[in-house]
């Protein structure tokens, strides 16, 4: 098994126990794999839900580039229900699980 596979397997996990999600496997295949290199980081492959500017990276670099929306959809209310839904007292927050849930949450697969 891969390292990239252990880690969709963790993510997984993390959307079954922590999201109540069953995920789409294929998706969060390709949604680890658009996130690049890094997943392998222990800095940048968690997302701070209570940083202000992490939370901007998000909206700019993953919802308004990668899945095309506008500023004027309600991207600040999709993050916050996704940082609510993927629980606050979680400390780690992968960046993969939170880009599937937001791809999910805007109908979006058809990007991947």
């Amino acid at each position: 098994m891969s390292k990239r596979d252990e880690l969709i397997a963790k993510y997984a996990a993390d959307l079954k126990d922590k999201c109540g999600v069953t995920p789409d496997m294929d998706l969060l295949t390709k949604v680890t794999i658009g996130c690049g290199p890094s997943i392998y980081n222990a800095d940048a492959s968690t997302v701070s839900g209570s940083d202000e500017s992490e939370l901007e990276t998000v909206k700019n670099n993953f919802l308004i580039k990668k899945l095309g929306l506008s500023a004027s959809d309600d991207l600040d209310g999709a993050i916050a229900a996704v940082m609510e839904q993927y629980g606050k007292s979680n400390r780690n927050k992968y960046r993969a699980v939170v880009y599937y849930l937001l791809t999910k949450h805007f109908g979006k697969e058809s990007i991947y």
